[in-house]
This record gives C-alpha cells, structure tokens and sequence, in this order.
C-alpha cells in the first residue's frame, strides 16, 4: 500500500465519528470480522487510524478499496452533503430497460474516461438497490483528487438521480453524458429542489411521502391527539373557540395530511415585480427595472414547522399554497412574478 492510499485512509478514519466507525468499517466489508473484532476502538483516532492502516497492508489494499470505504461513509453519513435531484427523460415511446448492473458500470466509465484521462470510478449497491457512485476528478496532467469527489446516487428503472455539489462546473456536463447513456436515457434536467435530507428527497421525487399512514385508524389517532381532545378530560373543563380549532385542525390535515412530512431545511423564494400607481411622478414611478427581493425560510424541519403554524396560533389557516406546495410541485425554489 503506497504513502497516498495510506494518507487517504488515515484521513477518512479522522473525520469518521467514533460512535459510527465500526458500523462504517463493518459495512465497508473489506476487513473481515475476525479484524474488525481485534480493533480497539476506544483510543484516540490517530492510534485508531494506524491499527486500521496497518490492517489494510496486509491486504494490499488500493486506491479503489478505500475509495469504497469513502462510500460506505458517506451512506451513513449522507445528511452531510447537499444533494440535487435530476430528472432524466426518455424519447416518447421508448420501451423501459431491464437494468443490467454490468452494462451500466462499463458504459459510466467508459464515458468519462474517453474524456477524461485520469478520473476514478466506484460504484456500490446498498440495501434498497440504489446505485452509489463516487468520481474523483482529475485532469489530463493531474491524478485524481481523492479528497473532493462527486456522488452520485441513481435508483435503476427510475429517471430520477441525486448527486452531491459539483466543485468543479467543468465536471458536471461530463457527469451527466456519462449517467444518460448509462442509464439509456435522452435528456437530463435539474429540479429545482435540493436538501441535505436524501431520503426526503426520494420520497418527495417519487411521491412516497404520503404512503406512511393511509389507514383510518391511525388517521383518527392523529386528530384526536394533534388536537388534545382527550375524552376522558374532565368534563367541566371548557375548551374555548372549539369550533375554530376543528376547523384549522380539517384544514390543517387536508394540506398537509395525517402523515410526517418530508424532512427539508429550506425554501427560498424570489419576487420580481414592478411598482404601480396612477401617478406618474416619483422615483418608483420612472424606474423600468422590476423591484426583486429574496425570502428564505429555513427550519432543521421546514414542512413541520409550516404544519404547526395554524394549531400553534401563530397562523390564518388555510397556508398560503406557496407554503405548503413544495412536496407536490417538488421544488423548494420559487420565482414569483408579475402575470
């Protein structure tokens, strides 16, 4: 094992938090267990990093294996990056592929390695299928930089993608050649919808967010509780402008649902308009440019919190469907101008 591979392994097993460092080792799957088991994990890192290291020699890994590690640690890691979604497309009347892990792969790296001399390609399936790249770019002159890559995360059979920030632009019409083809599409467009959150961005693309509660059982335990009408309350108490909060409570749950929402973090919106008036004088009054302005709602659980507003008082209800779209329109970026 050369000084690179071995400086970066020593550097994924710094930034790996101790109490996920034998979950993320395990799913790795290249040490064995008999290994794992004789690893102390409860010692500093620098002396962790080393025993690890020293373990990885005897089995001459490579650059591609820790590479699969770098994998293994951003899938149990994944709320760490910004993640994109892009929608592919097919020509109309095109048939669906079966998908064929073999052809994909091949057909990915050939891609980028017919434009792209030194690049290093993993890939890895985790338990739902989804298909996890990992591209470290380099140049024609300059092997690849093992420390910014890019991930790629594709569900097969799916036209939907999700892929980590870009450093490098020059990258990323590279990437996605490289994806459709893979994957026997045509066309490749970015969504307008981005969170640090994967899952929630999976179930909002393929609109598996309201499939977790469907019943009608445990639809009315949520009325009951969400509005504290407990019936074995004590009949004298009074709940006062009951009526209303029936009311904000129907709507509340015909917008949003009995179900928990997506998880996100923010929604910007960006309003453009120009300024009216019957009067022909000022100096809004001349001004051709439209007025802009940016509003960025932001929240550890921005859907949540929206949910909340009208039962928490703070809120009219109904929201206005600028709030409450985005998992339907599946954008959480909004231009708002003038018809």
């Amino acid at each position: 094992m050369n000084e690179n591979v071995a400086e970066f392994l020593r550097r994924l097993i710094l930034k790996t938090p101790l109490c996920e460092m034998k979950t993320i080792l395990k799913a790795w799957d290249f040490l064995s267990d008999d290994q794992l088991q004789t690893i102390k994990f409860k010692q500093k890192k620098e002396s962790l990093a080393q025993e690890v290291i020293l373990l990885c020699e005897e089995k001459c890994a490579s650059i591609d294996d820790v590479a699969l590690l770098d994998i293994a640690y951003t899938q149990v890691l994944r709320h760490q990056k910004l993640w994109n979604v892009f929608q592919m497309s097919k020509e109309p009347g095109e048939d669906v592929d079966l998908f064929d892990m073999r052809q994909f792969q091949s057909s990915f790296k050939k891609i980028l390695r017919r434009a792209l001399k030194n690049v290093t390609v993993s890939f890895r399936v985790d338990e739902k299928a989804a298909v996890w790249i990992r591209v470290a770019w380099g140049t024609q002159h300059s092997q690849p930089n093992q420390y910014k890559p890019t991930f790629v995360v594709y569900y097969p059979q799916t036209p939907y993608a999700f892929i980590s920030s870009c450093r490098l632009k020059s990258t990323v019409p590279l990437l996605h050649q490289a994806l459709k083809v893979a994957s026997k599409h045509q066309h490749i467009m970015q969504m307008v919808l981005k969170s640090r959150h994967l899952d929630s961005l999976k179930a909002i693309a393929f609109g598996e967010y309201n499939q977790t509660f469907e019943n009608q059982d445990s639809t009315m335990l949520l009325q009951e509780g969400s509005l504290g009408l407990d019936m074995n309350l004590d009949p004298n108490v009074i709940h006062e402008n009951r009526e209303e909060k029936e009311r904000i409570h129907r709507v509340t749950q015909e917008t949003f649902g009995a179900y928990p929402q997506p998880q996100l973090e923010f929604a910007q919106y960006k309003l453009e308009t120009k300024f009216k008036s019957n009067r022909s004088e000022g100096i809004l009054a001349d001004r051709k440019d439209p007025l802009r302005c940016l509003i960025k709602f932001s929240s550890p659980h921005l859907l949540e919190a929206l949910k909340s507003l009208a039962p928490a008082g703070i809120a009219d209800a109904p929201l206005s469907p600028l709030l409450t779209c985005i998992p339907r329109k599946k954008m959480n970026y909004f231009k708002i101008t003038d018809k």
